[in-house]
């Protein structure tokens, strides 16, 4: 009997589920005792586990595990123990065979090993091993597999295909021949190979058609074929195709076949102006600018030379494009039109040099100093009169003087047209019966004037020699008025300037040509 387990002593699990008291040397050995056995197992005063089976023992009790044991092993004592089949005889190795124990189980071992290619059977013997049934690919594809004792052998397969095939390399199958890849085909030259099953086919190239007259190909003309379908404007055939171009003025499109009109004005090709056309370009000049014969150049216009008409009235002058419009360096200004020289009225604007007592006369381009001065006895009745004063009876040369001086002024310009009429002269008022006998007394000798009488009562003076550089002219014209049997004499002192023209044809102004000279 073992030592009861008490509160004080401690239990130690065993292997197989059995748990051993320890003793603190508080247990006595035991001695025979007519105590009766309690069943701790019954009496529930056991500390099994649940999964723990209570086995009361005399004076104590064990737990042990409820264990199921695998095949190949028995339990004892709440221990799975292995079952040593080869003692117990309890194995099924045949006679050829000796049996070995392992830990759950055995194994066959054969008293006598087999050569390769062979493999025992049950009953020990050597018996030949089948491969081309046992391995899965024994043999390359192609190859049949035939057993042979303790081997094996591949052998081919035989195929026979029809023309056009062969066998496959494995030989398990036909495949087509390419006779296009191998060079075998019978296509001329400048065909193509296609190749087919069990066969091929010869192909003209493209842009070729086959003529079976030549029995061979010959090139397409796209042109001919599809006209006004290929190319927006000029189709050239070539060699196998085609080719589209565009007549000058366009480029060919990017899908090689449109065309586009080419921008010619982005290359700069005009001097001047270019503006772009629909296939080309026209150059233009600028104003004052005309286009040359080469359609791209443009040259300036000579307005000065060309020009019809009076474009200056004084001179003109060209300039890149244009032109412009002088005036003499003194005298003139110019207008606000650009083309006329306006006179400058330097004895309005206060701009001449005159002298106290002088009287300033504006002239075309300048101007004049004049001093009016009676002679010996006249006397001054106005700025431009003189009237004689008295002659003694007896003095022929006095009567016969003018009674009356007149000044007056008159400008002209070096192109006024000749036979001019500058000054008309005559009695005012004028009566019947009157008559006037008119000539140039002094200031004439180089025959520039001329007088001439309009009627009885009117006369004129006019310019009869052109004048072609400015000249300052003073004359005497006399007049001589019969009235009622008595002749009176009448002088006007005239001041003629001849100064630059500016336009290049005048006619005189009214209020120049005609200019009475004396009121009786």
């Amino acid at each position: 009997c073992c030592c009861c387990c008490l509160a004080l002593i401690g239990a130690t699990n065993l292997t197989g589920g059995l748990r051993r008291c320890q003793s603190r040397s508080s247990c006595a050995t035991p001695t025979p005792s007519h105590t009766p056995d309690v069943d701790e197992c019954v009496t529930n005063t056991h500390s099994c586990g649940a999964s723990e089976r209570c086995v009361n023992t005399v004076g104590s009790f064990v737990c042990e595990l409820q264990v199921t044991c695998p095949a190949g092993y028995q339990r004892r004592n709440s221990v799975c123990e292995d079952v040593d089949e080869c003692v117990l005889r309890t194995h099924n190795c045949g006679v050829g065979f000796v049996c070995e124990n392992t830990v759950g189980s055995f194994l066959c071992n054969p008293k006598h090993k087999c050569i390769s290619g062979f493999t025992q059977d049950s009953h020990g013997n050597c018996i030949d091993i089948n491969e081309c049934n046992s391995l899965s690919e024994p043999c390359s594809s192609g190859f049949n597999c035939i057993n042979t004792v303790g081997s094996y052998t591949c052998q081919q397969k035989i195929i026979k295909c029809s023309h056009g095939y062969h066998a496959s390399p494995d030989g398990a199958k036909c495949v087509d021949i390419d006779e296009c890849q191998m060079g075998t085909h019978r296509c001329g030259v400048g065909q193509i190979c296609h190749n087919l099953p069990g066969s091929y086919r010869c192909d003209c190239q493209t842009g070729y058609q086959y003529d079976a007259l030549r029995k061979g190909c010959t090139d397409v003309n796209e042109c001919w074929r599809y006209p006004g379908r290929l190319c927006a404007q000029t189709c050239e055939n070539t060699p196998g195709s085609y080719h589209c171009s565009c007549t000058a003025g366009f480029s060919l499109a990017f899908d090689g076949k449109n065309c586009e009109d080419v921008n010619e004005c982005d290359k700069n090709p005009c001097s001047q102006e270019c503006a772009n056309i629909y296939g080309s370009y026209q150059c233009y000049c600028r104003q004052g600018y005309y286009l040359k014969e080469d359609g791209h150049t443009c040259e300036d216009i000579d307005e000065c030379s060309q020009s019809i008409g009076n474009l200056c009235s004084f001179q003109c002058v060209n300039v890149a494009g244009s032109y412009q419009c002088a005036c003499p360096p003194q005298g003139y200004t110019m207008s606000a039109n650009g083309r006329t020289c306006r006179d400058i009225d330097e004895c309005t604007s206060g701009s001449h040099n005159c002298s106290y007592g002088q009287t300033c006369f504006n002239l075309q381009g300048g101007f004049r100093c004049l001093s009016f001065e009676c002679p010996q006895n006249y006397k001054k009745v106005s700025d431009t009169r003189c009237e004689r004063i008295s002659c003694p009876s007896n003095s022929v040369d006095c009567h016969n003087s003018p009674v009356r001086i007149t000044y007056y002024q008159l400008s002209f310009q070096t192109n006024i047209i000749i036979p001019a009429q500058i000054f008309r002269i005559g009695p005012s008022p004028a009566y019947s019966g009157d008559h006037i006998v008119i000539g140039i007394t002094k200031g004439n000798e180089e025959g520039y004037f001329n007088t001439r009488k309009l009627n009885s009562f009117t006369g004129a003076v006019y310019l009869q020699r052109q004048v072609r550089e400015p000249k300052d002219f003073l004359i005497d014209v006399e007049m001589k008025l019969l009235r009622q049997g008595t002749f009176t004499s009448f002088l006007a002192r005239i001041y003629v300037f001849i100064t630059t023209s500016t336009v290049k044809h005048t006619s005189l102004p009214v209020n120049q040509r005609e200019s009475r000279a004396f009121r009786l």
